[in-house]
């Protein structure tokens, strides 16, 4: 029986790619169905399409950066992971991606919980179906330049929950503290109290939230 696989990449060479490879009958006896996709917005619509007729989604690989579907506040391969697990459960989640900074890192490992996280930086044509044929049989794969970031975390001592990432992040780009609550869903004061628990890891004193971010980039963490 074929199974459904969803490709999003904004490069349409590269789903190509991907679809070349996973034709291939090591991968799968039977030709897998291809859902192609290389916008947010469309992959939204296949997604829900796919749901509509109860149509299965068996695997899914998503780039993370992706153009966005502004209307409905989908930025990335991320917020199309999340819509994937809600709607369906059984479906195996590839994340594939150019960026390995540790604090992003772990936030991904944490909200989407992908059966598979991959470097592309870490991948070539031979691996690339091996890898995603172990997944498909139900192991979770992170690739060494995943797996060596999540380390840099470890190292550092540093085990922050998602939220205290969020923060982080939300505040490299330019949200104020003010607006955080809008992002996050945690009230002021108890945003501010981990902000500051955040400042006294990483800074060890005082200093602004451009000292934060300045330190937060010296140690690699984004």
């Amino acid at each position: 029986m074929s199974i459904n696989i969803l490709i999003v990449d904004d490069h349409p060479m590269t789903v190509d790619s991907y679809v070349n490879l996973l034709s291939d009958s090591e991968f799968q006896k039977d030709l897998p169905v291809f859902i192609k996709s290389h916008n947010c917005e469309d992959a939204y619509n296949k997604i829900i399409f796919q749901q509509n007729q109860n149509n299965n989604l068996d695997f899914a690989l998503l780039d993370i950066n992706l153009p966005p579907f502004k209307k409905l506040n989908i930025s990335n391969g991320i917020d199309l992971a999340l819509l994937v697990r809600e709607k369906f459960k059984n479906c195996k989640i590839v994340l594939l991606t150019m960026h390995s900074e540790p604090l992003t890192v772990d936030k991904i490992i944490k909200s989407v919980k992908p059966e598979g996280f991959i470097s592309k930086s870490d991948i070539n044509f031979e691996l690339f179906p091996v890898i995603c044929k172990k997944i498909m049989e139900g192991e979770t794969v992170l690739s060494e330049t995943i797996v060596e970031s999540q380390r840099d975390l470890f190292k550092k001592n540093i085990n922050w929950d998602n939220h205290d990432n969020q923060i982080l992040i939300l505040i490299s780009q330019g949200v104020k503290t003010v607006n955080l609550p809008n992002y996050i869903p945690l009230s002021m004061s108890a945003i501010e109290k981990r902000k500051a628990s955040i400042k006294d890891q990483l800074l060890k004193e005082k200093g602004s939230d451009k000292d934060l971010i300045e330190k937060a980039k010296k140690l690699g963490l984004l």
